[in-house]
């Protein structure tokens, strides 16, 4: 990541020291420590743990209950011809080098990025550009154990290597092996050539029952099990469109190099929404006039393509008229995330939403945008928003038989004239035997011009050959015996169609820790007092309960305010530790604490406490019930500081932070 990443306040971001504090704090650590740890796998203590679930809340808030989203608890065990017909065993894989003298497994998109970025850097160092990095900033070892001191890059090559970074999600596997050929990319650690991209499968396979019979995935995505819900979903929304559903569930794939923390994981957890919609309709949504003004930060495929990657903000009613977007549907998503984002308190500055490439595309999709989160190591892809169109029900539906489909009454009904196959069951059903099934839905499956052609032939020859996959030789004869071939008339009500689907895909383990960078900043003057801002509405303790000495006296009234904020469900930390208050707060600070409730001795003469904000260190002092009052209202998001601060006393104490 460029060094001129910044955090909050301006300050440049140190990594080794946000990283030593997650460790402090026990945020989170590798799995399986005692055992040397798993890469790729993470344990999450309490403050992370927390933070999660406030997350969560306001996730399940803002979309399922909002917008009336049906909340569905899928199974993680796959079956695996599930994923077989979904097209993941076949095309669920990243392309893979590795260094031949050392074994190690290199992804090679990330392969390309790294070394060209550090090439970028080593230009800029050369051309005299200031680039700050820290000593024990592991990329800094590696820079200069393959850069070998900076090297000033020509124009041509430079530009060529910022293209290719503006595009390289649109390179296929044989593109990118002549890219490691072409630039001489090597594997950073060590300086060895690579092998050429080779596509591994990143499902986690397993089987399901004791005799090991029935293959089966860890699914990669809580999608599949929605879809396969469609029919039932469809029943309990009373049959109309558009609905959506909705799944918080954990997914599984096997990272080929896991790095990166919490951005690159083999165990994660996913919010995943299928909202089913009308193709016909024009994929319009009821409450698009609503948001259709707002601006969003929206890099385009086309400002890709000429190697930009600077976002153009962009009014989502603007976007979606001129086709950007492709559809209200999709359009109002985008909004509905970038407004999730700023509730759950990301830097906004550090969000933007990226439209997929030709070749990125997923071979079903129609259009694709990325909403992705600036951190150190880059923009970070943290929610999918795709245009999935009919792909999942119509495969499903073909694969198993089954209907996955809706129905929509015709104001006016008409007569229809169509050739229609008679088939006598009680002859075929000898004839083909196992087979028979197979030719029925065959027959079912044929066209109205297939039919009509059958039927010609049938009057000439007396017999026909049908295409049936599924048989020995691909195909059967029918003869007059068996089927006919007739003009039938009948009465239309209703219009059967398959669904379109358009699915906002959340990854929760990289949206916090893009948050956690997004909030973490030091005091001026004193980078030892690290501060997390989390907003109240998702940090994992709400208030720090400070009692102003070891004293016995002070015993009730914090029992009281216990008692309190346990009553509107506030969560809270006590620490009656014997270090000077200023202290208290500092390393509470760190754990994000937005709140600190001080009782002090004026507390037991008058019943008043002072509240402190944590990020400006402003107090108030107040009675209980206002103190009180004043966090949940905070703590709901119905309220801000500045506000409280505006109608409550202020409160004056240099020696409370001393």
């Amino acid at each position: 990541m460029s060094a001129d990443y910044q955090t909050q306040k301006g300050q440049p971001f140190d990594r080794a020291a946000f990283e030593s504090l997650l460790r402090r704090k026990t945020f989170l650590w590798q799995s399986f420590e005692p055992y040397g740890a798993v890469k790729g796998l993470f344990d999450y203590g309490p403050p992370l743990e927390g933070l999660e679930n406030y997350v969560i809340q306001v996730w399940r808030d803002h979309f399922i209950r909002t917008e009336k989203m049906m909340a569905l608890k899928c199974s993680m065990l796959t079956p695996y011809e599930v994923l077989k017909t979904s097209g993941h065993v076949e095309r669920f894989a990243d392309f893979m080098c590795k260094d031949p003298k050392t074994g190690e497994i290199l992804r090679t998109d990330h392969l390309i990025k790294e070394v060209l970025e550090q090439r970028l850097d080593g230009d800029k160092e050369a051309r005299g550009v200031k680039i700050e990095a820290k000593e024990d900033d592991p990329k800094k070892k590696k820079k200069a154990k393959v850069n070998k001191g900076a090297v000033k890059l020509d124009d041509a090559v430079r530009d060529d290597y910022t293209h290719i970074l503006a595009v390289l999600d649109d390179f296929t596997g044989d593109a990118m092996g002549e890219l490691i050929k072409k630039h001489d990319i090597r594997n950073p650690s060590t300086g060895n050539e690579v092998e050429p991209p080779v596509a591994v499968n990143l499902m986690f396979q397993t089987q399901i029952g004791a005799a090991g019979n029935s293959p089966a995935f860890l699914r990669p995505e809580t999608a599949q099990g929605q879809f396969l819900s469609f029919q039932k979903l469809l029943e309990f929304s009373d049959g109309l469109l558009p609905f959506a559903s909705a799944s918080v569930g954990y997914s599984f794939r096997n990272e080929l190099s896991p790095r990166a923390g919490l951005l690159r994981v083999r165990e994660f957890l996913m919010a995943e929404i299928e909202h089913f919609v009308d193709p016909e309709g024009g994929k319009k949504h009821p409450k698009f006039a609503s948001v259709s003004h707002i601006k969003l930060p929206l890099l385009s495929r086309k400002t890709q393509s000429s190697g930009n990657t600077t976002p153009e903000m962009v009014a989502i009613g603007d976007a979606v008229s001129t086709k950007l977007v492709d559809n209200e549907t999709l359009g109002y998503f985008l909004v509905r995330i970038n407004q999730f984002m700023e509730k759950i308190g990301m830097d906004m500055s550090k969000v933007r939403f990226r439209q997929h490439l030709e070749n990125e595309m997923a071979h079903y999709a129609s259009d694709c945008w990325d909403c992705e989160l600036l951190n150190s190591y880059g923009w970070t892809e943290c929610v999918g928003c795709a245009d999935r169109s009919a792909y999942d029900l119509s495969v499903h539906e073909k694969a198993t038989g089954q209907p996955l489909r809706a129905r929509e009454l015709l104001k006016e009904p008409y007569v229809v004239e169509e050739w229609m196959p008679v088939l006598d069951k009680k002859k075929s059903g000898p004839k083909f035997k196992k087979d028979a099934k197979a030719v029925e839905t065959a027959l079912e499956e044929l066209t109205q011009d297939m039919r009509e052609k059958l039927s010609i032939t049938m009057d000439k020859e007396g017999k026909v050959e049908l295409p049936v996959a599924s048989v020995e030789g691909g195909k059967v004869e029918l003869d007059t015996s068996v089927v006919k071939f007739e003009k039938q008339k009948r009465n239309v009500t209703f219009r059967e169609f398959v669904p379109n689907v358009i699915e906002p895909s959340f990854g929760i383990g990289r949206i916090l820790y893009s948050l956690m960078e997004h909030c973490y900043w030091t005091r001026e003057n004193d980078e030892a007092r690290s501060v997390l801002s989390f907003n109240p509405v998702v940090a994992p303790i709400k208030v720090l309960v400070v009692p102003l000495q070891k004293d016995p006296k002070f015993a009730p009234l914090v029992q009281r305010l216990e008692a309190k904020l346990d009553a509107k469900q506030i969560s809270y930390k006590v620490d009656q530790t014997g270090v000077s208050i200023g202290k208290r707060y500092a390393r509470n600070d760190e754990l994000g604490i937005p709140f600190g409730l001080t009782v002090d001795y004026e507390s037991l003469e008058d019943g008043t406490f002072t509240l402190r904000d944590r990020d400006s260190t402003k107090q108030i002092r107040a009675s209980e019930a206002d103190v009180i009052k004043a966090v949940s209202r905070m703590c709901k998001g119905k309220e801000t500081w500045a506000e409280v601060a505006a109608r409550l006393p202020a409160f004056e104490s240099g020696a409370q932070e001393e």
